[in-house]
């Protein structure tokens, strides 16, 4: 306690071993000399008043001059407040505060005790084991609940929070510096990476991860309210930041945490979160794990020749549609929204949790948007797509239809059991499996098309996830493919409107123009989204070599006319595809 008795019994305070800790005054170490000494006395609360008067008795009340000077020792964060904490510092006046109690800070009791009110910094060297490394993280952890706390009292910027906040940094770098320094497997360090998780997803999960490691202690951290306050700054920032707990972020989505719903007892409800027992297990007890490891789906789908794995980057409101098929897709992601999927489960229409499902045909003309709107809409949903090209079923051995049409679906089972992922199933142009089964028929080939669509019927019922089969023509699909389909949207070609917007979105927006160039005279012609598309791209080549490369109405009705004397029609599949 040497520190501690110097502070109280040096004649000069300024000399004294802590005061150039306390960056403050000498008057407001004075003030905070005679705090400390009531607290020794067993007055673990004083009333500013009384502090005040005693330190500088007046009759003519002059020690209200002195109330800037506690105020200032609380913004350090040297005193807090007592019985009234749910008060903020930045709503206080100086004349409201002399009725309050006021105690010694942790960090203040610290700094007398020890001489310093901060942990000293981890040395920079390599981690050991996982719990080294998890001893810092925790730490972090605790700096955010004093953050979190320090932030209740204060409505403004103060000393108190630059602290902490330049401790943390100092921490996280000194946590960055060990990692890349470290041999050891890290299992933490790797779930951030694997799933690319922001900042203050990361802050979420450690959290999380510290109540875990609490054993018995009051699980504060786990309840919505106290998460949130630990990453935001302010209420709007809790608004904001609720996003990365609920239904849709990628913490739930991906089923790294979870959480219950619980009344309170003001009879509303709150959740409680935790950390999912696989990732948990993995984490507590890397050495024990007892299932398969997750392969990244990328690494799933070079290992195998049937399927195209795309990354959607096309959002819905930039696909052109009709207003109804726009609608109708609104409504189909809304009918496919986890908390739908979670309520259809408690009725009992759904067995599975997390695990979307629905099963759509997009039907019309080709170059209209179906795989393109396919995309968005996985885009929409977050999931990546793994694209089959129909056309080449047939191409096989004859005999070998059957088989591969189980193998479809046999191996985006396997890729999403072993990817623990439920990417998007888009099968292009199905118009072969769709199509009416033949009757009445004894040929060989018949008969192995309608096995082969008795099959893909099979599968399709057993389906779990989301599947999109795309086609030129529904008037022809069979009556029990249609029944087994959620939904059928058709993309009709687009009305003068459309294409007037078609037009802006794809043409070229760096390039030169003639004077007077108008696109209501493009949009004139009934083309379709995937036809302009194919337009565009063909003028563009021609223009390029020009000396002079400007774009010119001419070269646009130049390449329309020449491509409908040639092959450019209807039996011509253009794909509207980006």
């Amino acid at each position: 306690m040497k520190y501690l008795i110097d502070f109280l019994q040096h004649k000069k305070i300024e000399k004294s071993h802590i005061f150039q800790e306390l960056k403050c005054s000498v008057e407001e170490a004075e003030i905070l000399r005679y705090f400390v000494q009531r607290h020794l006395k067993g007055d673990v609360e004083s009333v500013v008043y009384q502090v005040l008067n005693a330190h500088f008795p007046s009759e003519d009340y002059r020690y209200v001059e002195h109330l800037q000077s506690v105020k200032n020792l609380m913004e350090l964060g040297w005193l807090s407040p007592g019985s009234f904490g749910s008060v903020k510092l930045g709503e206080l006046s100086n004349l409201e505060l002399i009725n309050s109690s006021l105690t010694l800070t942790p960090a203040m009791i610290r700094l007398l005790e020890e001489g310093r009110f901060e942990t000293p910094l981890p040395k920079n060297v390599p981690y050991n084991d996982h719990l080294e490394y998890l001893q810092d993280q925790f730490q972090k952890i605790e700096l955010y609940q004093k953050m979190s706390t320090t932030r209740h009292h204060y409505t403004q910027k103060s000393l108190s929070i630059d602290r902490i906040t330049k401790r943390l940094q100092e921490l996280q770098n000194r946590i960055q510096e060990r990692v890349e320094k470290s041999e050891t497997k890290l299992p933490v360090e790797e779930l951030f990476e694997e799933y690319e998780l922001s900042e203050k997803e990361q802050v979420i999960f450690l959290a999380l991860l510290k109540e875990e490691y609490s054993s018995g202690e009051y699980e504060s951290l786990r309840e919505m309210n106290m998460l949130l306050n630990l990453i935001s700054a302010n209420e709007y920032d809790k608004i904001k930041h609720r996003a990365l707990i609920e239904e849709g972020s990628t913490l739930i989505d991906e089923e790294i945490i979870d959480y219950d719903e619980i009344l309170t007892s003001f009879a509303g409800v709150t959740r409680s979160f935790f950390i999912n027992e696989e990732i948990l297990r993995q984490i507590m007890h890397p050495h024990k794990a007892k299932k398969p490891k997750q392969i990244k789906l990328e690494t799933l789908v070079e290992e195998q020749e049937i399927f195209e794995l795309i990354k959607p980057k096309i959002k819905l409101e930039d696909v052109v549609l009709h207003p109804k098929t726009t609608a109708l897709l609104d409504t189909i992601l809304k009918q496919m929204d986890k908390k739908v999927a979670k309520r259809l489960q408690e009725w009992g229409i759904r067995q599975k949790r997390g695990i979307i499902n629905a099963r759509l045909i997009f039907y019309g003309p080709p170059g209209t948007g179906k795989t393109m709107t396919a995309h968005a809409l996985s885009k929409a949903l977050k999931k990546q797509v793994l694209s089959f090209d129909c056309s080449k079923i047939l191409s096989m051995y004859v005999g070998e239809s059957e088989k591969n049409v189980r193998k479809i679906f046999d191996s985006y089972k396997e890729i999403a059991k072993k990817s623990k992922t439920h990417p998007v199933l888009l099968l292009n142009e199905a118009d072969q499996f769709l199509s009416a089964r033949t009757t009445g028929v004894t040929g060989g080939s018949d008969k192995m098309h309608n096995q082969m669509q008795n099959i893909f019927l099979e599968q399709i019922e057993n389906f779990e996830g989301v599947l999109i089969a795309t086609t030129n023509l529904l008037e022809s699909i069979d009556q029990a493919f249609s029944r087994r389909f959620d939904n059928k949207i058709e993309f009709a070609k687009p009305n003068f409107q459309q294409r007037m917007e078609l037009w802006e979105k794809m043409l070229p927006k760096n390039a030169e123009y003639e004077e007077g160039f108008e696109i209501k005279r493009l949009a004139s012609y009934e083309l379709s989204g995937g036809q302009i598309k194919m337009v565009i791209k063909n003028c563009a080549l021609r223009v390029a070599v020009k000396v002079l490369p400007i774009f010119t109405l001419q070269d646009f009705i130049q390449v329309i006319e020449n491509e409908k004397r040639g092959s450019f029609g209807e039996d011509k599949t253009v794909g509207f595809v980006s």
